[in-house]
């Protein structure tokens, strides 16, 4: 074979490989009912062999227009199929992006309204800005997946909103209150949005009521309302993404870190625990052993760092905006009916020759992209304010504009540079690209408020007092005092689950999941064909370098399991130190990692200033084997509900390597 060559359509020459035909023809058969032996799949393929070997090369379509040829001979139905597969493929390709199917599934199922071409669909989402457009069909700038979905579409009077994010007020202690909170999130629920409340102020079990019970069932019992509430709540085949959170103060706390212990309860809800620091001193060392604990077998609680929430933000001195909780995956602290519009740069378009020791940033592009990204979130803002699903999330935004402005593919970013993720130079590079992206994006906030004028909270004296306020640049604060910003708040990190696998890159601050994946293709009457798909990045540095076996890449290409835990908490510092929302990251571990070290790594965070940390260990109770009367079964909350393949946990949220699915990821 290696000597046998086929032309691809952008002009790259590889090598011949007969495997490919064989899964095509396969794919081809699935769903037609027409079976096709393994004796004609090899035939037809040694027939295309041979044809290759007498004129030395081949185009793929020449190779298709063959394999169309021998199975309108052998199989006409499966002819069909895969001519029907090779229009659908042209159309596609007709995109501008070289999707793979898995991407332009995601664009299709996800993204696509109906039959629209994809300028439409550029010319949709960008509101026709001309500028944003050009970020997206160059794929270096996407809004969050509420956005793509649902932007333009108000006047078929579609109730669906562009905020990802929402938290809602605490539930007081009264029984219309946490009932309340349910209605409000099931409304929020049925447009679109994910939701985040905490539980902190309902009196422990078994503390006296004024009614017929005589004493409360606690905070943990009103749990299962709202997961149920979460579970019911369609959202076009999206389960509804919750967090809840409580203090570490609160009595009830053990039975809430450990709420989730039975893997069949609370499947639809995230839980963390906040503190201000009180969970590191010394009296307090069993609860965060049992968190440490809780973690090590389910994957949860995860840790907010409340103080360190609360106090680095422009308005942190505000007496009318007081934080209540995160959203479902934690990159977005909140006031009561407050939310978020997201959208990520994406690092990866921005390494000038890439995979050469002449690679270099473009810095200067990337601020142009992040000016205009900006100005592309506050005109999502201003179209998204009459879409939220309550009259109180309307007033928020409309008072604090908060946006979020986040990235993706830097782990690309890392290995187009041929730097380490983790090591000192990622530290460098991440410690650059965090001041530009927030002394750029507040930048834009003022030159906005001069033309249309600040968000009506904004207060200069207030905001003037916060220590987010008091690290920036002399320049910005001047500008700020002078013009206030249109934003209260501009940058954020979200898990980018699905927007970042469209376009092939890795999602927000994660370092790569894996090199590889194993793709199997369902056949009929014979194996199932199983093969290798490498992540886009490394196939092109594998291209570049002439490299042909995963074992022979760079030490720069690390994976998320190969890099010590501790050096990603150092990543997420430096962003935090520039980021005024907060970002989505999980630190995963191998499955031999004792608690101990969990609770190292919480406490680890706390000193390096995040606001919030999520672990998760490879193979723990909610991912792996349970026995359960004698009987093998798997954690249903971790099996991909379109799909059925097992799923990932990356950026605080379930996402699923084989289609795409994410339960939080916007």
């Amino acid at each position: 074979y290696m000597n046998l060559k086929v032309v691809k359509r952008d002009g790259r020459v590889v090598d011949y490989d007969g495997r490919r035909i064989k899964r095509a023809i396969t794919k081809a058969a699935v769903g037609t009912g027409e079976e096709l032996s393994p004796a004609v799949i090899s035939e037809i393929e040694e027939y295309i062999f041979k044809v290759c070997s007498d004129r030395g090369q081949m185009t793929v379509e020449e190779i298709q227009d063959h394999v169309e040829l021998l199975l309108m001979r052998y199989a006409p139905k499966v002819a069909k199929s895969y001519i029907l597969y090779r229009e659908e493929r042209a159309a596609k390709r007709e995109i501008g992006w070289e999707l793979t199917e898995l991407q332009a599934d995601i664009y299709e199922n996800k993204y696509r309204y109906r039959d629209e071409s994809f300028k439409e669909f550029l010319n949709r989402v960008s509101g026709n800005n001309l500028e944003v457009r050009k970020l997206i069909e160059r794929q270096r700038f996407l809004f969050a997946g509420r956005i793509l979905a649902g932007r333009g579409l108000s006047h078929l009077g579609r109730n669906v909103t562009l905020s990802n994010c929402y938290v809602l007020p605490q539930p007081e202690d009264n029984i219309e209150s946490i009932f309340d909170t349910a209605k409000h999130m099931a409304r929020t629920y049925s447009y679109g949005g994910g939701v985040g409340t905490d539980l902190s102020l309902l009196r422990p079990n078994g503390y006296p009521v004024n009614n017929a019970s005589k004493t409360t069932t606690g905070p943990v019992s009103f749990m299962t309302l709202y997961d149920t509430t979460t579970k019911i709540i369609g959202q076009n085949n999206r389960r509804g993404a919750l967090m809840l959170s409580m203090h570490v103060t609160h009595p009830d706390i053990l039975e809430f870190i450990h709420s989730k212990d039975n893997i069949n309860n609370l499947t639809s809800t995230n839980i963390s625990v906040r503190t201000n620091g009180e969970l590191f001193e010394k009296e307090n060392e069993h609860i965060l052993k049992e968190i440490a604990l809780s973690n090590w077998r389910t994957g949860e609680p995860g840790v907010l760092y409340w103080d360190r929430v609360e106090s680095w933000h422009l308005l942190s001195e505000h007496p009318e905006y007081k934080l209540t909780a995160t959203n479902p995956c934690g990159e977005q602290p909140l006031p009561p009916f407050g939310s978020c519009l997201l959208g990520s740069i994406n690092l990866s378009e921005y390494v000038i020759k890439p995979y050469t020791d002449e690679s270099k940033i473009d810095i200067e592009k990337l601020r142009e992209d992040i000016k205009t990204a900006v100005i592309g979130l506050n005109e999502v803002l201003e179209e998204g304010i009459p879409l939220h699903p309550l009259q109180q999330q309307r007033d928020m935004a409309e008072q604090y504009r908060q946006i979020g402005l986040g990235i993706m593919g830097l782990a690309d970013l890392f290995i187009k540079l041929g730097v380490t993720y983790g090591s000192e130079e990622s530290l460098s590079i991440s410690d650059t690209l965090g001041k530009l992206f927030r002394d750029t994006a507040i930048e834009q906030s003022i030159e906005l408020a001069k033309e249309y004028g600040p968000y009506p909270k904004f207060n200069a004296e207030i905001v003037s007092r916060s220590p987010y306020f008091k690290s920036l640049p002399q320049k910005l604060q001047d500008d700020i005092l002078k013009y206030g910003m249109r934003n209260s708040h501009v940058l954020s990190i979200a898990p980018t689950g699905s927007i970042s696998t469209m376009i092939g890159v890795s999602g927000g601050i994660e370092p790569i999941f894996a090199n590889s994946y194993t793709r199997t293709v369902k056949s009929l009457g014979q194996e199932d064909i199983t093969y290798k798909v490498y992540t886009k990045t490394i196939k092109e540095l594998m291209d570049v370098k002439g490299i042909k076996r995963e074992e022979d890449l760079p030490e720069y290409c690390v994976t998320a399991h190969e890099i010590n835990p501790f050096d990603r908490v150092k990543v997420q510092s430096i962003w935090q130190k520039y980021v005024d929302g907060a970002i989505s990251s999980t630190i995963n571990l191998p499955e031999e990692t004792p608690p101990e070290v969990i609770a190292d790594l919480y406490k680890y965070g706390y000193e390096k200033k995040l606001k919030g940390l999520t672990v998760f260990r490879d193979n723990c109770f909610r991912t792996g084997i349970l026995n359960t009367d004698k009987k093998e079964t798997k954690q249903k909350d971790f099996t991909c509900p379109e799909c059925g393949e097992d799923l990932n946990m990356t950026e605080g949220c379930n996402e699923c390597p084989s289609c795409g699915w994410g339960q939080c990821s916007i």
